[in-house]
């Protein structure tokens, strides 16, 4: 894969003030403003997962965290999964994705991965192998819907 972005993998301790100040800032950005939702982003869950970031000219352009076992789901999780207004149709959504699988490989094997998907994304999140295994949900007053991608 040709990579666009430059990537930052860490556990939250390991991140800088700065880097979980643009963190916080772009799921803000995305999740509460452009969204409208208002939600507690900080849930107690960031402490214990890992932190994929991509960076384009030192700007975060792409983030996600890899949720252990038993913390939201019984298997790995993506969530948070989020992209810059500034970064969309770059694929920097596909990029991120990838990395995302490949990192949860890397930390707890072939295992399904679950992620709890926002409705209109859904065809984006079949195209990596994930598939409904929910019904849908609202969250935030916005429909949602649980996606397991199985071993491959």
């Amino acid at each position: 894969m040709n990579l666009k972005l430059d990537w930052r993998f860490q556990t939250f301790d390991e991140l800088a003030n700065e880097e979980l100040y643009q963190i916080l800032r772009l799921r803000s950005e995305v999740f509460v403003v452009e969204q409208r939702c208002t939600f507690l982003d900080a849930d107690n869950k960031d402490q214990k997962c890992h932190h994929l970031s991509g960076y384009l000219h030192g700007q975060i352009m792409a983030f996600s965290r890899i949720v252990p076992p038993g913390v939201s789901y019984e298997y790995p999780s993506i969530g948070r999964i989020v992209v810059s207004a500034q970064g969309r149709k770059s694929g920097f959504g596909a990029e991120l994705l990838n990395v995302s699988i490949e990192k949860a490989e890397q930390l707890y094997g072939k295992t399904p991965i679950r992620i709890g998907a926002q409705l209109y994304l859904k065809k984006f999140y079949e195209s990596f192998y994930f598939r409904q295994s929910g019904a849908i949900y609202l969250e935030d007053e916005i429909e949602h819907i649980e996606m397991t991608r199985p071993v491959l």
